[in-house]
Protein backbone atom coordinates (compact mmCIF):
# COMPACT_ATOMS: atom_id res chain seq x y z
CA UNK A 1 0.00 0.00 0.00
CA UNK A 2 1.38 3.27 -0.94
CA UNK A 3 -0.59 5.72 0.75
CA UNK A 4 0.43 7.76 3.61
CA UNK A 5 -0.52 10.30 6.10
CA UNK A 6 2.11 12.33 4.99
CA UNK A 7 1.85 15.20 2.19
CA UNK A 8 -1.67 15.80 0.47
CA UNK A 9 -3.09 13.04 -1.82
CA UNK A 10 -3.59 13.99 -5.41
CA UNK A 11 -5.25 10.89 -6.93
CA UNK A 12 -9.29 10.04 -6.67
CA UNK A 13 -11.30 12.27 -3.70
CA UNK A 14 -8.19 14.17 -3.38
CA UNK A 15 -7.49 17.00 -0.84
CA UNK A 16 -6.57 15.02 2.18
CA UNK A 17 -3.32 12.93 3.05
CA UNK A 18 -5.74 9.75 3.60
CA UNK A 19 -7.79 9.74 0.61
CA UNK A 20 -5.90 8.69 -1.94
CA UNK A 21 -4.98 5.38 0.50
CA UNK A 22 -8.23 4.39 1.29
CA UNK A 23 -9.10 4.48 -2.05
CA UNK A 24 -6.20 2.30 -2.95
CA UNK A 25 -7.35 -0.07 0.05
CA UNK A 26 -11.29 -0.63 -1.19
CA UNK A 27 -9.89 -1.40 -4.62
CA UNK A 28 -7.63 -3.98 -3.93
CA UNK A 29 -10.11 -5.58 -1.27
CA UNK A 30 -12.71 -5.30 -4.33
CA UNK A 31 -10.87 -6.84 -6.46
CA UNK A 32 -10.08 -10.23 -4.08
CA UNK A 33 -13.78 -9.93 -3.92
CA UNK A 34 -14.70 -10.73 -7.18
CA UNK A 35 -11.99 -13.44 -7.03
CA UNK A 36 -13.26 -15.45 -3.57
CA UNK A 37 -16.06 -15.72 -6.14
CA UNK A 38 -15.25 -18.52 -7.19
CA UNK A 39 -14.90 -20.20 -3.68
CA UNK A 40 -17.60 -22.22 -2.42
CA UNK A 41 -16.53 -21.70 0.95
CA UNK A 42 -16.51 -17.57 0.67
CA UNK A 43 -20.03 -17.85 -0.64
CA UNK A 44 -21.21 -20.37 1.91
CA UNK A 45 -23.43 -18.12 5.19
CA UNK A 46 -25.78 -18.33 7.21
CA UNK A 47 -28.45 -15.60 7.93
CA UNK A 48 -28.30 -13.84 11.53
CA UNK A 49 -31.52 -11.99 12.18
CA UNK A 50 -31.62 -9.68 9.31
CA UNK A 51 -27.87 -10.34 8.10
CA UNK A 52 -26.78 -12.33 6.01
CA UNK A 53 -22.77 -13.39 6.82
CA UNK A 54 -21.04 -15.05 4.71
CA UNK A 55 -17.26 -16.37 4.27
CA UNK A 56 -15.89 -13.41 2.31
CA UNK A 57 -17.38 -11.02 4.90
CA UNK A 58 -14.41 -12.31 7.46
CA UNK A 59 -11.54 -12.50 4.87
CA UNK A 60 -12.61 -9.18 3.61
CA UNK A 61 -12.86 -7.70 7.00
CA UNK A 62 -9.13 -8.99 7.61
CA UNK A 63 -8.19 -7.55 4.08
CA UNK A 64 -9.87 -4.37 4.22
CA UNK A 65 -8.17 -3.77 8.31
CA UNK A 66 -4.31 -5.20 6.99
CA UNK A 67 -4.68 -2.30 4.79
CA UNK A 68 -6.15 0.76 6.83
CA UNK A 69 -3.68 -0.51 9.36
CA UNK A 70 -0.64 -0.37 7.50
CA UNK A 71 -1.57 3.06 6.17
CA UNK A 72 -1.47 4.52 9.76
CA UNK A 73 -1.25 2.20 12.30
CA UNK A 74 -2.52 4.71 15.41
CA UNK A 75 -5.83 4.75 13.58
CA UNK A 76 -7.95 2.09 14.62
CA UNK A 77 -10.38 -0.11 12.64
CA UNK A 78 -13.93 -0.25 14.14
CA UNK A 79 -15.64 -2.87 11.75
CA UNK A 80 -19.41 -5.17 12.18
CA UNK A 81 -16.92 -8.06 11.49
CA UNK A 82 -15.28 -7.42 14.60
CA UNK A 83 -17.26 -7.13 17.76
CA UNK A 84 -14.91 -6.50 20.39
CA UNK A 85 -14.10 -2.98 18.25
CA UNK A 86 -18.08 -2.39 18.34
CA UNK A 87 -18.15 -3.14 22.59
CA UNK A 88 -15.43 -0.47 22.98
CA UNK A 89 -16.08 3.58 23.34
CA UNK A 90 -15.64 4.90 20.25
CA UNK A 91 -12.19 6.26 19.57
CA UNK A 92 -12.14 10.34 18.33
CA UNK A 93 -10.45 8.98 15.50
CA UNK A 94 -11.40 6.02 13.80
CA UNK A 95 -11.93 3.95 10.34
CA UNK A 96 -15.32 2.86 10.56
CA UNK A 97 -15.66 0.01 7.70
CA UNK A 98 -18.36 -2.44 5.98
CA UNK A 99 -16.02 -5.20 4.36
CA UNK A 100 -19.28 -6.10 2.06
CA UNK A 101 -22.39 -4.19 2.27
CA UNK A 102 -25.18 -6.38 0.58
CA UNK A 103 -23.56 -9.80 1.48
CA UNK A 104 -26.52 -11.55 0.25
CA UNK A 105 -26.04 -9.92 -3.10
CA UNK A 106 -22.75 -11.55 -3.24
CA UNK A 107 -23.28 -14.87 -2.51
CA UNK A 108 -26.08 -15.43 -4.72
CA UNK A 109 -24.33 -13.92 -7.84
CA UNK A 110 -25.82 -10.67 -8.51
CA UNK A 111 -23.87 -7.42 -8.56
CA UNK A 112 -25.09 -5.10 -5.93
CA UNK A 113 -22.41 -5.22 -3.65
CA UNK A 114 -19.65 -3.44 -2.29
CA UNK A 115 -16.69 -3.01 -0.03
CA UNK A 116 -16.11 0.84 2.07
CA UNK A 117 -14.32 2.46 4.45
CA UNK A 118 -15.03 6.33 5.81
CA UNK A 119 -12.69 7.99 8.34
CA UNK A 120 -14.99 9.22 11.17
CA UNK A 121 -13.82 11.83 13.25
CA UNK A 122 -15.80 12.64 16.22
CA UNK A 123 -19.02 12.46 15.36
CA UNK A 124 -19.11 12.79 11.38
CA UNK A 125 -17.44 11.10 8.55
CA UNK A 126 -14.62 13.27 7.12
CA UNK A 127 -13.28 11.01 3.85
CA UNK A 128 -14.63 8.29 2.44
CA UNK A 129 -14.19 5.31 -0.60
CA UNK A 130 -16.41 3.32 -1.71
CA UNK A 131 -16.20 0.08 -3.95
CA UNK A 132 -18.33 -1.99 -6.29
CA UNK A 133 -16.37 -4.73 -7.92
CA UNK A 134 -18.67 -5.90 -10.57
CA UNK A 135 -18.63 -2.92 -12.36
CA UNK A 136 -15.67 -1.31 -11.20
CA UNK A 137 -16.40 1.48 -10.00
CA UNK A 138 -15.29 3.62 -7.12
CA UNK A 139 -16.88 6.56 -5.57
CA UNK A 140 -14.97 8.82 -2.65
CA UNK A 141 -15.61 11.74 -0.94
CA UNK A 142 -13.95 14.52 1.28
CA UNK A 143 -15.87 16.49 3.59
CA UNK A 144 -15.70 20.10 1.89
CA UNK A 145 -14.07 19.01 -0.90
CA UNK A 146 -16.89 17.27 -2.93
CA UNK A 147 -17.17 13.81 -4.60
CA UNK A 148 -16.07 12.05 -7.18
CA UNK A 149 -16.97 9.16 -9.61
CA UNK A 150 -13.52 7.16 -10.64
CA UNK A 151 -11.77 10.55 -10.06
CA UNK A 152 -14.22 12.69 -11.73
CA UNK A 153 -16.24 14.87 -9.43
CA UNK A 154 -19.74 14.72 -9.30
CA UNK A 155 -22.01 17.75 -9.55
CA UNK A 156 -24.24 18.82 -6.94
CA UNK A 157 -27.71 18.45 -7.33
CA UNK A 158 -30.38 20.73 -8.73
CA UNK A 159 -33.87 20.56 -6.78
CA UNK A 160 -35.66 17.12 -7.11
CA UNK A 161 -39.85 17.87 -5.43
CA UNK A 162 -41.01 14.84 -4.08
CA UNK A 163 -43.07 12.45 -6.61
CA UNK A 164 -39.78 13.49 -9.25
CA UNK A 165 -36.67 11.44 -10.39
CA UNK A 166 -36.10 7.94 -9.44
CA UNK A 167 -36.95 6.03 -5.99
CA UNK A 168 -34.64 3.09 -5.39
CA UNK A 169 -34.62 -0.24 -3.44
CA UNK A 170 -33.52 -3.52 -3.72
CA UNK A 171 -36.97 -5.29 -4.97
CA UNK A 172 -38.18 -5.79 -8.41
CA UNK A 173 -40.95 -3.46 -7.60
CA UNK A 174 -41.33 -1.31 -4.81
CA UNK A 175 -42.76 -2.72 -1.95
CA UNK A 176 -43.39 -2.23 1.70
CA UNK A 177 -42.69 1.59 2.72
CA UNK A 178 -41.35 2.10 -0.90
CA UNK A 179 -44.17 1.28 -2.31
CA UNK A 180 -46.50 3.40 0.35
CA UNK A 181 -43.60 6.47 -0.55
CA UNK A 182 -44.61 5.95 -4.14
CA UNK A 183 -48.22 6.13 -3.89
CA UNK A 184 -48.20 9.07 -1.57
CA UNK A 185 -45.46 11.37 -3.58
CA UNK A 186 -46.36 9.65 -6.92
CA UNK A 187 -43.24 8.15 -8.04
CA UNK A 188 -43.31 6.52 -11.50
CA UNK A 189 -39.65 5.91 -11.96
CA UNK A 190 -38.44 3.21 -10.06
CA UNK A 191 -34.84 1.55 -9.91
CA UNK A 192 -33.72 -1.87 -8.47
CA UNK A 193 -30.47 -2.03 -6.70
CA UNK A 194 -28.46 -3.97 -4.30
CA UNK A 195 -27.17 -2.56 -0.76
CA UNK A 196 -27.63 0.51 0.87
CA UNK A 197 -24.68 1.80 -0.12
CA UNK A 198 -24.49 1.68 -3.75
CA UNK A 199 -28.67 3.19 -3.43
CA UNK A 200 -27.14 6.01 -1.91
CA UNK A 201 -24.03 6.19 -4.20
CA UNK A 202 -26.91 5.81 -6.94
CA UNK A 203 -28.33 8.96 -5.73
CA UNK A 204 -24.97 11.16 -5.22
CA UNK A 205 -24.19 10.42 -9.04
CA UNK A 206 -27.40 11.16 -10.05
CA UNK A 207 -28.87 7.72 -11.57
CA UNK A 208 -31.78 7.60 -8.82
CA UNK A 209 -33.10 10.42 -6.61
CA UNK A 210 -34.89 9.23 -3.35
CA UNK A 211 -34.33 5.70 -0.94
CA UNK A 212 -36.20 4.97 2.05
CA UNK A 213 -35.96 1.96 4.59
CA UNK A 214 -37.61 0.85 7.42
CA UNK A 215 -35.45 -1.69 8.80
CA UNK A 216 -32.43 -1.92 10.55
CA UNK A 217 -29.08 0.00 9.83
CA UNK A 218 -26.25 0.68 11.23
CA UNK A 219 -23.32 3.23 10.93
CA UNK A 220 -21.04 1.58 8.85
CA UNK A 221 -24.09 0.80 6.28
CA UNK A 222 -23.86 4.17 5.81
CA UNK A 223 -20.79 6.52 6.91
CA UNK A 224 -18.82 6.38 3.45
CA UNK A 225 -22.13 6.77 1.05
CA UNK A 226 -23.58 9.69 3.43
CA UNK A 227 -20.60 11.94 2.80
CA UNK A 228 -20.96 11.05 -0.61
CA UNK A 229 -24.30 12.01 -0.91
CA UNK A 230 -23.84 14.99 1.38
CA UNK A 231 -21.02 16.45 -0.90
CA UNK A 232 -23.32 16.60 -4.11
CA UNK A 233 -26.20 18.27 -2.09
CA UNK A 234 -27.85 15.35 -0.91
CA UNK A 235 -29.43 14.61 2.67
CA UNK A 236 -29.27 11.12 4.27
CA UNK A 237 -31.25 11.04 7.82
CA UNK A 238 -32.85 8.20 10.12
CA UNK A 239 -36.65 7.73 9.50
CA UNK A 240 -37.51 10.23 11.99
CA UNK A 241 -35.55 13.05 9.69
CA UNK A 242 -32.93 13.36 12.46
CA UNK A 243 -29.41 13.09 11.30
CA UNK A 244 -27.04 9.82 12.08
CA UNK A 245 -25.15 10.81 15.09
CA UNK A 246 -22.37 8.55 15.12
CA UNK A 247 -21.88 8.14 18.65
CA UNK A 248 -23.45 6.01 21.10
CA UNK A 249 -25.03 2.84 19.83
CA UNK A 250 -24.44 1.87 16.30
CA UNK A 251 -27.96 0.47 15.34
CA UNK A 252 -30.79 2.86 14.24
CA UNK A 253 -34.64 2.45 12.71
CA UNK A 254 -34.68 3.02 9.25
CA UNK A 255 -33.60 5.98 7.00
CA UNK A 256 -34.18 7.90 4.10
CA UNK A 257 -31.79 9.63 1.49
CA UNK A 258 -32.20 11.49 -1.43
CA UNK A 259 -30.83 13.70 -4.37
CA UNK A 260 -33.12 17.05 -2.56
CA UNK A 261 -32.60 17.74 1.34
CA UNK A 262 -36.11 19.29 0.93
CA UNK A 263 -37.82 16.13 -0.43
CA UNK A 264 -35.87 14.08 2.24
CA UNK A 265 -37.43 16.04 5.03
CA UNK A 266 -40.96 16.28 3.49
CA UNK A 267 -40.99 12.78 3.28
CA UNK A 268 -39.65 11.88 6.63
CA UNK A 269 -42.14 14.20 8.39
CA UNK A 270 -44.62 12.65 6.20
CA UNK A 271 -43.42 8.90 7.55
CA UNK A 272 -43.01 10.78 11.16
CA UNK A 273 -46.79 11.70 11.29
CA UNK A 274 -48.47 8.49 9.97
Amino acid sequence: MSGTADGAAEGPGSAHPLAEAVAGAVTEVGALLREWRGDAEALRGVWEGDQFKAGADARAHRALSDRLTAIDPDIPVVSEEDPGSLARERPPRYWLIDPVDGTASYAHGFPGYVTQAALVIGDRPEVAAVYAPESRTLYTAVRGRGARRDGVPLPRHPAVPPGHGVLTDNTPEPRGIAARVAERFGYGGYLESGSISLKLCLIAEGTAHLFVKDVPVRDWDVAAPGLVLAETGGLLTRLDGTPFPYRGGYEHTGLVGGADPATCRTVARWLTAR
